[in-house]
């Protein structure tokens, strides 16, 4: 996605009027409208009461559904509203690429509380349509409520992919080799500094995998597409975690070496994250996937991937620590734990 700045508003594509309220639910919808680009496969997107989608011949549809809460997945006083309209989008587009599917279109709903400043709300789509654009779908659709005092966005992606070659959880087997994308931990070492010290100013450039995170579709489609992938699933709630997911899924369990984690380098003065953070911090977005085979390449469709285990006959996942055995128990982000 490249470098991501906090710019004055006259920078952005919209045109922003700063008033002290939401504009009129009419005109506000209209607003939008205007700002999201229709692309092929949306035969009708906002202005009906339906959206009307047509799926490339011979595929299924993804569909997949997150919330953003304001107080839960974002803070105002930390997160710029370009950098929560695009984590809210790029939740559903980690979904579609574990999938190793094709983005189509999304829908959002917005609760915005009453003085909200309209400022606010067009850094916010404007930030959303930025990486629908790069991702190639259309906002197609959506709601818009006035809320009591916080805000809440709702956004639901419907992708695509090839019939019969969704990559799902539940088919790893013994013996498979795990791997994952990118580096973890980046995204929790943030938060972690914030909630620390709430009046840190920190921003894309200390830790650019928390305020924009890059979902992985290109490496979900190529992983399909040259059949690499026996089960996937997107790092949202943390590693530790996710991977219990696929062993629960498959019926199997997994072996990890601590050594191989890639842990994220994060702030001003480049560091590693430390290994608990590496393991069970959330909205990594990278992906976790199991393969039959042994891949010699260090990375795929540009994104770098590390081996870090394999898939056992186990109920249980072991983590294999300087020469040590010990069980790996998920203790990523759980609501309501």
């Amino acid at each position: 996605m490249g470098e991501h700045t906090n710019v004055s508003p006259q920078a952005h594509t919209l045109r922003y009027i700063e008033s002290t309220l939401p504009l009129p639910e009419k005109s506000l919808i209209a607003r939008i409208r205007r700002s999201a680009t229709k692309r092929r496969g949306i035969v009708s997107g906002i202005g009906d009461d339906c959206a009307v989608l047509r799926l490339p011949r011979g595929h299924e549809a993804l569909i997949t559904t997150d919330f953003s809460l304001e107080g839960i997945h974002f803070r105002r006083q930390w997160h710029s509203p370009e950098s929560v309209g695009h984590r809210c989008l790029a939740r559903g587009l980690s979904d579609i690429a574990a999938m190793g599917g094709e983005p189509i279109a999304a829908f959002l709903s917005l609760a915005l509380p009453r003085k909200l400043p309209q400022g606010w709300v067009d850094r916010f789509t404007s930030g959303l349509l930025k990486l629908a654009r790069s991702a190639g779908l259309t906002l197609a659709g959506g709601d818009t409520a006035e809320s009591p005092d916080r805000i809440l966005a709702d956004i639901v992606v419907l992708g695509s992919v090839p019939k019969g070659k969704a990559i799902l959880r539940s088919r790893a087997r013994p013996g498979d080799r795990i791997y994952v994308s990118g580096s973890l931990g980046g995204s929790a070492a943030a938060l972690q500094r914030l909630l620390k010290d709430p009046a840190e100013k920190l921003g894309p450039a200390d830790f650019p995998r928390h305020f924009f995170p890059e979902p992985r579709l290109a490496l979900g489609r190529t992983l399909r597409r040259l059949k690499l992938a026996s089960a996937m699933i997107d790092i949202s709630d943390g590693f530790s975690t996710d991977l219990h997911h696929i062993c629960q899924e498959s019926g199997v369990g997994a072996e990890v070496a601590a050594a191989s984690i890639p842990r994220a380098t994060t702030g001003k003065h480049p560091q590693a994250v430390d290994l608990l953070t590496a393991l069970h911090g959330g909205e990594d977005y990278e992906l976790l996937f199991a393969s039959r085979k042994k891949l010699s390449r260090r990375s795929l469709a540009g994104v770098p991937i590390a081996e870090v285990g394999r898939i056992t006959r186990s109920n249980r996942i072991t983590l294999i620590e300087n020469g040590s055995k010990r069980e790996l128990k998920p203790q990523g982000w759980q609501h309501f734990a």
